[in-house]
């Protein structure tokens, strides 16, 4: 069985090295992969990029499934592309992933469902988002609604701090991914991650 793993990180590097031990799998494709995977037993690194350059590899070599690794692709449909296609493939859809790729969306989907989560208010003006920082102080917590690479959230301690990053995000900073900002209340505590595989019908705990 051939695998194919969308990413270059090192959580893709992580996934293609396992894979690549079952003895069910003779061949794992890391696309774009890195200097790294490639020297691992059964990996090979194929450096092309895009949902349609992906799918070619897959139909030409065959592939089992797809593994999505990272956010971009999600974002830019491929597990709905490669559905479409009849290929197999794992990860979330382009609706579902919008809970990781738009944290305005993932905000009010919580507030819809009545799953606690901090209060917040989302802003595309500038001078409302100023306001509002007047309004109800700092620490508060500054965030791109888009995916920005991790450099999208800015836990501000000070009023200056998060009127200077609500400047740098809505003054094109971060491109599209800061088009749009979400001032969320600070919290204290403990951060705790649960994470699970769902097809919609199951939850299989991680």
């Amino acid at each position: 069985m051939k695998i194919l793993v969308i990413g270059s990180g090192g959580r893709e590097h992580a996934l293609a090295w396992r894979l690549a031990q079952s003895p069910r799998v003779s061949h794992v494709f890391l696309s774009p992969g890195n200097d790294g995977a490639g020297h691992e037993e059964g990996v090979h690194c194929i450096p092309v990029q895009g949902v349609e350059d992906w799918l070619d590899l897959a139909r030409r070599e065959q592939v089992a499934f797809t593994v999505v690794g990272p956010e971009a692709p999600m974002a830019a449909g491929i597990v709905n592309r490669f559905r479409d296609a009849g290929q197999a493939i794992f990860g979330p859809t382009l609706e579902a992933a919008q809970l990781e790729i738009s944290k305005d969306y993932a905000k009010r989907f919580m507030h819809r469902h009545g799953i606690p989560t901090a209060h917040f208010s989302t802003f595309e003006d500038p001078a409302l988002a100023h306001a509002y920082l007047e309004q109800v102080g700092a620490p508060i917590v500054i965030k791109a609604d888009g995916l920005a690479a991790g450099k999208g959230v800015v836990v501000a301690q000070t009023l200056e701090e998060a009127h200077h990053a609500v400047t740098a995000m809505l003054g094109g900073g971060l491109g599209e991914a800061g088009r749009r900002v979400v001032i969320e209340e600070f919290l204290t505590g403990e951060e705790a991650s649960f994470i699970v595989m769902a097809d919609g019908e199951q939850v299989l705990p991680l």
